[in-house]
C-alpha cells in the first residue's frame, strides 16, 4: 500500500513539471509574439490549456513566467560539465576556450537573442525585463567565469582580479557580437567561427595576464637532495 502511495506520488511530482514546462513554454511563445507587457495571464493559460489557478499554482505571477523562461536558458550558460582544474597554462587555456565556445554558442541562439530583443522594446513599459535578464543570465554566466579565474589565481596560474579579469575575458571573447546579432548586421557563426573566436580571446587574454613571476614549479627536496648527492665525490674508506 505504501509503495503505491508513494508511486502515485512520484507520478503527480512528474505530471507537474510536465505541466509547468507546458506553461513556461506557452508564456515564452506569448511574450514573443505579443511582448511581455501586452501578455495576459489569461491567454497563457489558454495557451498551455489549463486553468489560471493551476498556472498560478505552479508557477506564479507573470513576472515569475518570465524569470523562470529566462533562468531556464541561462542554467545552459554554466561552465561545460566535466571542465578539469586548471593544473597549468596549457589546462587553463582548454578550460578558457571550452567555456568560450559554450558561451558564444548559447548566446548565439535565436532565442536568446530574441530575449535580448524583447528586453529591449519593453525597456519603458517593463523595464523588469531588462532586469530579470541581467539579474539572471549575467549573473551566472559571470559567477561561473570567475570561479574559474579565482582557481587559476589559487594555483599561480594567473596574477589578477578574478572579477576584473572575467570582465576582461568577457570583453574579449563577446566583442560586437551580440550587438550585430540584434541590429540584424551579421549572421550567427558557425561552430568553427565560435571555435576560432574562442581560441583568439583566450590567447588575447593570456598575453594580457602573463603567469606571475616566482610561480614556477619548484624541484621537490628530495630530488634535489638526490641530485646534490649524485654530484659529490664518492665516498672512499681509507682505513
Amino acid at each position: 500500500m505504501a509503495a503505491r502511495r508513494a508511486s502515485e506520488r512520484r507520478r503527480a511530482r512528474g505530471d507537474e513539471r510536465s505541466v509547468r514546462q507546458r506553461i513556461l513554454a506557452a508564456a515564452f511563445a506569448a511574450f514573443m509574439k505579443h511582448g511581455y507587457a501586452e501578455t495576459s495571464t489569461r491567454e497563457i493559460a489558454a495557451r498551455a490549456h489549463v486553468s489560471k489557478r493551476e498556472l498560478y499554482a505552479l508557477v506564479g505571477n507573470k513576472r515569475r513566467m518570465l524569470a523562470a523562461c529566462i533562468d531556464e536558458r541561462a542554467q545552459r550558460l554554466t561552465a561545460p560539465a566535466g571542465l578539469p582544474e586548471p593544473r597549468d597554462r596549457e589546462s587553463l587555456a582548454q578550460g578558457l576556450a571550452a567555456f568560450g565556445v559554450r558561451l558564444l554558442s548559447e548566446i548565439g541562439d535565436p532565442v536568446v537573442i530574441a530575449v535580448f530583443r524583447l528586453a529591449i522594446a519593453e525597456a519603458v513599459r517593463a523595464p523588469e525585463v531588462a532586469q530579470i535578464l541581467d539579474s539572471a543570465a549575467r549573473r551566472i554566466t559571470r559567477a561561473a567565469l570567475t570561479e574559474i579565474m579565482t582557481k587559476a589565481r589559487s594555483s599561480g596560474l594567473l596574477g589578477g582580479d578574478p572579477v576584473q579579469m572575467t570582465e576582461q575575458f568577457d570583453g574579449l571573447l563577446r566583442g560586437d557580437l551580440t550587438l550585430g546579432l540584434l541590429l540584424r548586421v551579421i549572421d550567427r557563426p558557425s561552430a568553427g567561427e565560435i571555435a576560432r573566436r574562442a581560441r583568439d580571446a583566450t590567447a588575447a587574454f593570456l598575453n594580457l595576464y602573463p603567469e606571475p613571476e616566482g610561480t614556477k614549479p619548484r624541484t621537490p627536496l628530495a630530488r634535489k637532495r638526490s641530485a646534490a648527492g649524485s654530484s659529490a665525490p664518492p665516498f672512499r674508506d681509507r682505513s
